[in-house]
């Protein structure tokens, strides 16, 4: 557990991040293969493989200010291009519209 109101700050966006990638690869799994290709994103493999690998960063990293920093950030980037771009295109496309 971090000492420093810094290093609890950091601690808390490591572990925030951490389970919004965890969403993002269940949500991901849960999704038919054809919505993904109608919405005119990724594959199905594609997303699955990307957020994978993000969540196993977030995982593995240790967080923005240390060391791997690089590969936190990249992570960072796919899940949340996941969650902002892609979820909401697929959820539109199977008609389950706008849900958080």
């Amino acid at each position: 557990m971090p000492g420093a109101p810094d290093e609890l700050i950091i601690f808390v966006i490591k572990w925030i991040m951490v389970a919004v990638g965890g969403f993002s690869f269940v949500h991901a799994i849960r999704q038919r293969a054809d919505a993904f290709t109608a919405a005119g994103k990724l594959t199905k493999n594609a997303w699955l493989g990307i957020t994978g690998v993000a969540f196993l960063l977030l995982l593995i990293t240790n967080g923005p200010m240390f060391g791997g920093a690089m590969f936190w950030l990249a992570a960072t980037v796919a899940t949340l291009v996941y969650i902002v771009d892609v979820k909401p295109a697929v959820m539109e496309v199977q008609g389950g519209g706008p849900r958080w």
